[in-house]
């Protein structure tokens, strides 16, 4: 069988060697990067023993450094840190540190100091910010273990089958998959608020996270479709969580669509507004101690909300579709189409009742981000 990576386009062998990246930052294994002609090794602090810790120092010369959002910092008492470009900040690590320690200082749930230190870290910034994306693209805590490692050394880890990626392809790498994204299988699917349903599952290159598209009936691209981006919820709406109005706007956009004819609804793959489930569940524990829902994922160390629109747009304009009347109650949604190239002629209000459970949810989302109720 021919090497298809040998054909494989630039683009297409970038993004597979961050998907790669991303496979073995979840597994707790570490990534060489490469920034500038300098090589880095790195690994994801949620997944970092005492194992990892004691070779990263030994690859290093114990030239070890914490790389954390600004937000994370701040909550660790070092919001004067050197920030980055990206608004990474870089911790020189002091020999000799525990590994249990270093997971605190990147674990939401704990306050505890960072080391006061002196050291200058050898890491250049732009290289922190793109191994702390490499973290968010996992779906990890965006916190990073990392350290130079000279040429030698970077080829020793090539050779054990230590996987290797350049900082720019981690950063272009959501854009670079959103123009891959094609419809790989369409399919007739009645559901019980509407029967004249297609389902279209859109793939990017490397095979990584896709979306779907639940077309409603006939629309006709000559004219604004009615359309709704929803952000895919599995405990909303899988489960039926009460903590979300997710399910009951799942449900009442597919129904909503239907009663005018026709529409589409895209269903994303960024669960907890672009954090992951796992880490929804840790912001769920934030909330259960006071803090608010943009708060809680700030404090993870994310932004208030790390949704991208970029795959939507695209899966719209390959749908036909490049004027829409938005159901939604969100105006950044509005704002985030319309710089991606498709025209909001209307948004179209898509009020839920609240619940007991999730008013308070409702209210942050309201006052903090201005959704409109």
């Amino acid at each position: 069988m021919p090497d298809q990576s040998a054909s494989a386009s630039p683009s297409a062998r970038a993004l597979r060697q961050v998907d790669h990246a991303v496979a073995d930052f979840r597994r707790g294994e570490p990534v060489v990067l490469l920034h500038d002609g300098a090589a880095l090794v790195l690994e994801a602090a949620e997944t970092l023993t005492s194992e990892a810790l004691t070779r990263l120092a030994r690859l290093t010369g114990r030239h070890l450094s914490l790389a954390l959002t600004r937000r994370r910092a701040a909550r660790i008492g070092r919001a004067a840190a050197p920030e980055g470009p990206g608004g990474t900040v870089l911790i020189p690590i002091p020999e000799g540190s525990e590994v249990e320690f270093l997971r605190l200082l990147a674990d939401p749930g704990e306050s505890a100091a960072a080391p006061e230190t002196q050291a200058s870290t050898s890491v250049p910034p732009g290289a922190a910010d793109a191994a702390v994306e490499l973290a968010k693209l996992a779906r990890l805590l965006p916190a990073v273990m990392l350290g130079p490692v000279d040429a030698a050394t970077s080829a020793e880890l090539a050779a054990d089958g230590i996987h290797t990626v350049r900082s720019s392809d981690i950063v272009a790498y959501r854009a670079e998959a959103t123009r891959t994204l094609r419809p790989v299988a369409d399919a007739k699917v009645p559901l019980a608020d509407a029967e004249n349903v297609r389902v279209v599952s859109f793939r990017p290159a490397d095979g990584g996270n896709g979306h779907i598209a639940i077309v409603i009936g006939a629309p006709d691209p000559a004219q604004p479709v009615l359309a709704r981006l929803h952000s895919e919820c599995f405990t909303g709406d899988l489960l039926g969580s009460l903590r979300c109005d997710c399910g009951d706007q799942l449900r009442g956009a597919i129904a909503a669509i239907a009663a005018a004819g026709a529409g589409v609804l895209l269903y994303l793959a960024q669960e907890g507004r672009g954090i992951g489930l796992v880490n929804k569940l840790r912001a769920y524990n934030l909330q259960d101690a006071g803090l608010d829902t943009f708060d809680a994922n700030e404090q993870l160390g994310f932004d208030a909300d790390e949704r991208v629109y970029l795959p939507a747009a695209e899966m719209l304009r390959q749908l036909g579709f490049t004027r829409v009347r938005l159901l939604t109650n969100n105006p950044d949604k509005v704002t985030a189409l319309g710089r991606c190239g498709i025209t909001v002629v209307e948004r179209v209000p898509h009020i839920v009742p609240a619940n007991e459970h999730n008013e308070r949810y409702l209210h942050a989302k309201a006052t903090r981000h201005g959704h409109l109720l």
